[in-house]
């Protein structure tokens, strides 16, 4: 039989060539080498070179200012948004509310006693929502309470609107109460996805603060708009939508929230943490300023007047923000409130003198100026002095504090109106910043030094 032809060994497929390829013999066989070496970092490493390259664009590219740093972070705008949707409606839910009450029973007496009721029942109710926010996670919890207290705001507008006993009105308002603290659960995630980054911290607490004070200067002006233009139970139907529709957005990003934290049987309450109680009597203090701040400017010159409050102290905020965050926390508080004790004696001067109006908006204006670096100095230690997986209700007793010296100022802030005038009445917002400041360097005497 004839042999088949011997088959010639097909040769290797070439490989795939790139300009920076170079061809060489080398017995008797073709190769390809690169024309430089990987070590000289030229061409034969392509991808490390476009990495570099990558990564000193993205630095480049990477924002100076600290506020666009913080809000790109990943997700943070998203919660971010769906948050001050949510507390816009802070400030308006208690001015809807008295101007409807008090249009359709002619009573401001029982508008304030209403509001004052759903303030009291927040105060005790909210630290343990805050809790069970920090145990179960915020998604969770804050949708169902959000959900009652809507419920509690679209009672209120139909006892109102059908004219049921007043008993009613205090039932439906405190059922309001459950409303979760939307700014703690934001510093929340703030403190969660900065952890261990002062700077970054520093930053978001003067954001949520800032977004405190445009949101509490937003909310009555959009509250009376609604108020008077439509029907006096929109300012009420309309916040208790946002508070809705903001929670919602805000729960729907998983992907920021703090994970929960099961509350095991020696865990305590935040209120017992070393030196809370001096905190949450600063918080106290503070909120004495301004309750008493609100009610005898409203009673010498007007609500509009106390829009630049707000202003001041959201503009000092953003400012404060921007500055390097303290080596010393406490002495900053110290500072903040000797500020604040100071420039508070500015509204007393001006309304104690026979200076025009302007010149009291731009003592207020100057007052408001040392809230926000306050408040935002006052939640870093709590912050620092609560115990992990409870910041939620830490923040929240804060706020109750807060709130609970806002009623207090008010009642003391009205009675000196009532009795010595309205001159008389800005000595309360100087001395409760007084007080503030004492009780503030009280406890940082007993403190051990940073």
């Amino acid at each position: 039989m004839p042999k088949p032809p011997a088959t010639r060994p097909r040769p290797a497929a070439l490989p795939a060539l790139s300009p920076t390829t170079l061809l060489a013999v080398t017995g008797g066989q073709l190769v390809a080498a690169p024309r430089t070496s990987p070590e000289s970092g030229g061409p034969a490493a392509p991808k490390d070179v476009r990495r570099r390259a990558a990564g000193q664009r993205t630095a480049r590219r990477e924002p100076t200012n600290p506020y666009l740093r913080l809000l790109a972070t990943p997700g943070a705008r998203a919660f971010t948004a769906g948050n001050l949707i949510a507390r816009l409606p802070m400030g308006m839910l208690g001015v809807s509310a008295i101007i409807m009450i008090a249009g359709s029973r002619d009573s401001y007496a029982l508008a304030g006693a209403v509001t004052a009721t759903g303030l009291a029942a927040t105060a005790v109710v909210a630290p343990f929502t805050a809790r069970l926010v920090d145990r179960f996670g915020q998604a969770r919890i804050a949708v169902p309470a959000t959900a009652l207290a809507v419920l509690g705001s679209l009672a209120l507008v139909l006892c109102v609107h059908y004219d049921a006993p007043a008993w009613t009105l205090f039932a439906a308002y405190a059922a309001t109460a459950t409303t979760p603290n939307t700014g703690g659960m934001s510093r929340a995630r703030w403190a969660h996805l900065h952890r261990g980054d002062p700077a970054a911290l520093h930053t978001a607490n003067s954001f949520e603060q800032a977004a405190d004070e445009l949101c509490f200067m937003l909310g009555p002006v959009v509250a009376a708009m609604l108020c008077g233009a439509l029907f006096p139970e929109a300012g009420t139907l309309v916040g208790a939508f946002l508070l809705m529709t903001g929670v919602l957005v805000f729960a729907a990003q998983r992907t920021t929230e703090p994970p929960p934290t099961p509350r095991n049987r020696t865990a305590v309450s935040p209120l017992r943490a070393p030196g809370m109680p001096a905190l949450l009597a600063v918080f106290l203090a503070t909120g004495a300023v301004f309750g008493a701040l609100e009610v005898v400017s409203i009673a010498h010159a007007g609500g509009a007047i106390l829009a630049l409050q707000a202003a001041g102290s959201c503009a000092a905020g953003l400012l404060y923000g921007s500055l390097r965050p303290a080596r010393n926390v406490h002495r900053r508080l110290l500072l903040c409130l000797t500020a604040m004790t100071a420039l508070m004696s500015l509204p007393l001067l001006a309304a104690s003198s026979t200076a025009s109006l302007p010149l009291l908006a731009l003592c207020l204006l100057l007052a408001g100026a040392a809230t926000a670096p306050t408040m935002v100095t006052g939640m870093t230690l709590v912050q620092r002095a609560t115990p992990p997986g409870q910041l939620n209700e830490g923040m929240t007793l804060s706020v109750t504090a807060l709130l609970g010296g806002v009623a207090a100022g008010a009642a003391g802030g009205g009675w000196l109106v009532e009795h010595t005038g309205t001159v008389s009445g800005y000595a309360a917002p100087m001395s409760a910043a007084a007080l503030a400041l004492t009780v503030a360097a009280a406890g940082a005497s007993r403190r051990r030094p940073e």
